[in-house]
């Protein structure tokens, strides 16, 4: 994390140091990375944390399944038990698809993702990446006019194990966060915001050698993020002079939501 006068710089997570580090990235590795927080947790790193103090059981994960209960059972020499459904229960992996000429471009299910899966700008028509999302569910919710729904995965992609792939986006989302408060804090401050770690006089350091990579024989992290990069800059190429075609249609609730959210942002951009 940054202090407040200091650029933040995205770093990869450090190498564990104590026990409990270790212990925690051991259940965060065999955890599905789906960042759903139907757990109880703000993500999968949270909810391995808690797992590893005591505070949360094995069995609260609905997209780790049954196989998921079992192997946490057996990485921690604890009881198997069934999966809590109060959390949710077991499904077939699935990943979210916007009905584009419905969408009203609110953006509030950008704001949801925790993967930065979604592409798409206040007023323009949002769209989903569907090689980045994670099958979370965070974005259906929030929509004002339930334009987004839940689609099977194809077989093809059910094969895939994503997970580690997931855990960086969200680290990149954490991050992303973490950069947007800091600059609107120095907005608020007076100050001019740095563009990029070197205008701030920050650089940032390597990558160490143990996490170079995700794990052996997967894709680098450069090549992976150049990657993500690109799929989202051609989504948003494709979506950007696309308006959104029924916000006449809207009832006067839907349009007094989506006010409130314009005004919301227009007065966060003039802090």
């Amino acid at each position: 994390m940054s202090s407040s006068n200091t650029y933040p710089v995205f770093r990869l997570q450090p190498v564990p140091q104590t026990e409990e580090e270790r212990l925690i990235a051991k259940i965060d590795a065999v955890l599905p990375q789906t960042q759903c927080t139907k757990c109880g947790y703000d993500g999968c790193r949270p909810y391995a944390a808690a797992i590893a103090k005591g505070e949360a059981g094995i069995n609260q994960c609905p997209p780790g399944g049954d196989h998921g209960i079992h192997v946490l059972a057996d990485l921690l020499q604890r009881e198997y038990k069934p999966l809590d459904t109060t959390h949710g229960i077991e499904q077939p992996r699935t990943v979210a698809f916007i009905d584009e000429p419905v969408c009203i471009g609110c953006t509030l299910c950008i704001q949801a993702c925790p993967v930065d899966a979604i592409v798409g700008a206040a007023k323009q028509m949002h769209t989903i990446v569907a090689d980045l999302c994670s099958g979370c569910e965070l974005c259906v919710a929030p929509c004002p006019v339930d334009c987004i729904s839940m689609q099977p995965v194809p077989a093809e992609e059910l094969a895939r194990d994503r997970a580690d792939q997931w855990r960086e986006q969200h680290d990149l989302h954490l991050f992303r966060l973490e950069r947007d408060k800091w600059e609107k804090q120095q907005k608020t401050a007076g100050a001019k915001a740095p563009t990029s770690p070197a205008d701030a006089g920050v650089a940032e350091p390597p990558a160490p050698a143990s996490t170079a990579t995700s794990q052996a024989g997967l894709m680098p992290l450069d090549a992976k993020r150049a990657l993500i990069a690109a799929a989202m800059e051609r989504a948003r190429q494709q979506r950007e002079a696309i308006k959104p075609q029924n916000t006449e249609a809207l009832n006067d609730a839907t349009k007094a939501k989506i006010a409130a959210i314009e005004a919301r942002r227009a007065k966060e951009n003039n802090d």
